[in-house]
């Protein structure tokens, strides 16, 4: 790992200007190494161990990644691989789905924010490819071993409000397994991994905000969790299979249970559900 193995005290996060608008076919990764050394701080000069945090917006506009807002619930229908639930209200039906990223997220993502009036974006097509290629371009540039998240916007079940989370990450130890250390007390941990990756993404949004037009963010002072290599990628942190306790929504379900009892000889018609 680059960077002291202690426990961290300090952090710093700050968001570099000069980024502006991106559009389909710019070269994302010199636009922000272009932003990264124009910056007139000496102190924001990359350095080893830094955490690079970067909007997936910006990567799915270079990428053409912009469909028309007509055709939303079609492209929310085209990157679904999994309905995970569903719910009617005077809008129309918000879907819950499992993305082909593997993320499960309100509308696979397609997001109607920061992007031009009648068109919607879609997720970036390999955000753990777009993380490496930034990092890449600050090795080559400023001669520095960083690591990258892309980020992108989540719901949570069980809390309001939205975070952002790490949807591709390169250089980057993305969890950090505690089980089997021992807590201040000295019992041990059997349970706690902490999604560095995700807390990253988090605390950057915080300086880069949703309509500042910065859509880029260094981390300073947790290169303990920086690597040589690239690492495994954002699909670490995605807990699936049997390990999901919630794959499906509550009507889903029902609706897979009673579909299995009838195959099994139930009641030929659903009861009404309470």
């Amino acid at each position: 790992m680059t960077g002291a193995d202690r426990e961290p005290s300090e952090l710093r996060v700050w968001a570099p200007g000069g980024v502006g608008e991106v559009r389909t076919g710019d070269d994302l990764v010199a636009l922000l190494l272009d932003a990264l050394a124009a910056d007139d701080d000496p102190d924001h000069r990359p350095a080893d161990g830094d955490v690079l945090v970067l909007t997936s917006k910006v990567v799915s506009k270079a990428e053409g990644r912009v469909v028309a807002a007509e055709d939303r619930e079609q492209a929310i229908t085209d990157e679904t691989v999994r309905v995970v639930a569903t719910r009617e209200h005077s809008a129309g039906v918000t879907r819950i789905v499992e993305n082909r990223l593997g993320l499960v997220m309100a509308a696979a993502g397609v997001d109607a924010s920061n992007t031009p009036a009648g068109t919607v974006l879609l997720l970036p097509l390999d955000p753990d490819a777009s993380a490496r290629a930034l990092r890449d371009g600050v090795a080559a540039r400023f001669g520095v071993t960083v690591g990258v998240i892309v980020s992108d916007t989540a719901g949570r079940p069980w809390r309001d409000g939205v975070v952002d989370i790490a949807i591709g990450v390169a250089g980057l130890t993305p969890l950090e397994d505690l089980r089997g250390r021992a807590d201040s007390f000295g019992r041990p941990l059997t349970m706690t991994v902490t999604a560095v990756a995700d807390e990253l993404a988090a605390a950057a949004e915080l300086v880069k905000g949703k309509a500042s037009g910065r859509p880029l963010a260094v981390v300073r002072g947790l290169g303990r969790w920086v690597t040589a290599e690239d690492g495994p990628g954002a699909r670490a942190l995605q807990r699936t299979g049997p390990d999901d306790m919630f794959r499906l929504g509550t009507a889903e379900a029902y609706a897979e249970g009673f579909a299995a009892g009838r195959a099994a000889g139930g009641a030929p018609e659903a009861p009404t559900q309470a």
